[in-house]
């Protein structure tokens, strides 16, 4: 029984080591969300062709439907990884 505890315990050990290493390109990663929903976002409003018009009722439609909405929004919603380095503060969970 006691192998068995020692053999999670050092697999746990060496998946600990393995996601510490991938850390910082998850940090940097992250980064990447808000530029990426600002760009679609852009595209999408700028480049719109807008043939799912022509299948809907545009009688009804709100100016908050759209894709190039729902793109500003995330964008939106992904900048705390970049406050967060614009203020120099580490995450919560990397103590």
């Amino acid at each position: 029984m006691s192998s068995a505890i020692d053999d999670v315990m050092d697999r746990a050990k060496a998946y600990r080591w393995k996601m510490g290493s991938l850390a910082p390109a998850a940090d940097w990663l992250c980064l990447a969300a808000a530029p990426a929903f600002a760009l679609m976002a852009l595209l999408t409003g700028v480049l719109d062709g807008s043939s799912p018009d022509l299948l809907c009722s545009a009688s009804r439609a709100s100016p908050w439907s759209g894709m190039a909405v729902m793109y500003a929004f995330m964008s939106l919603f992904h900048t705390v990884p970049w406050l967060r380095l614009i203020s120099g503060r580490q995450s919560q969970w990397r103590r």
